[in-house]
């Protein structure tokens, strides 16, 4: 009886290899590719303190529960040719000056504060450098900081021709 000798092709011939050199090719480019994009995109890290910002949200409910008690509300008209803010505040006091907080949804790094300088009986005027494009939360407040006595709050897509309604809430 004579033992057939059977053909075995080498290595880099065969199919399983390279299948599995495959599969480890892909997956370390699929990961350079999110390393990529999570570097490119990066969103922010978790407050240190979070705590301590989940207690403040007491502080913001007691500045639009004094802001309801004054009576007090806003509309907001952004011109969308010119950029100019024009800021109606109903109710009593009038400060001198307001300070609008524009944030962005997804971008903190587009985040922008503004000051309106008091013109006349509650309307409160800004310029912007350029006009507002895309969807943003207002918060309207007499000054800057944690310290303001009241808060308005609202949200709008820009540009628009529409009157923006600030009011007391969440």
């Amino acid at each position: 009886m004579t033992a057939e000798h059977e053909h075995i092709p080498p290595w880099y011939k065969q199919f399983w290899p390279w299948f599995l050199i495959g599969l480890l090719g892909s997956s370390v480019a699929f990961s350079l590719v999110y390393l990529t994009l999570s570097i490119r995109y990066f969103d922010g890290t978790v407050a240190q303190d979070y705590y301590k910002e989940g207690l403040a949200i007491n502080e913001r409910i007691a500045k639009q529960e004094q802001a309801s008690a004054l009576g007090l509300a806003a509309t907001l008209r952004a011109d969308p040719a010119t950029g100019d803010i024009v800021v109606d505040l109903n109710g009593e006091p009038y400060p001198e000056q307001l300070v609008l907080k524009l944030i962005f949804p997804t971008e903190s790094a587009r985040d922008r504060t503004l000051t309106l300088e008091h013109v006349r009986a509650g309307r409160y005027v800004t310029m912007l450098e350029e006009p507002l494009r895309y969807r943003w939360y207002l918060h309207l407040q007499p000054e800057e900081g944690p310290e303001a006595a009241w808060r308005l709050t609202g949200e709008a897509r820009f540009p628009t021709e529409d009157e923006i309604a600030l009011l007391p809430g969440i």
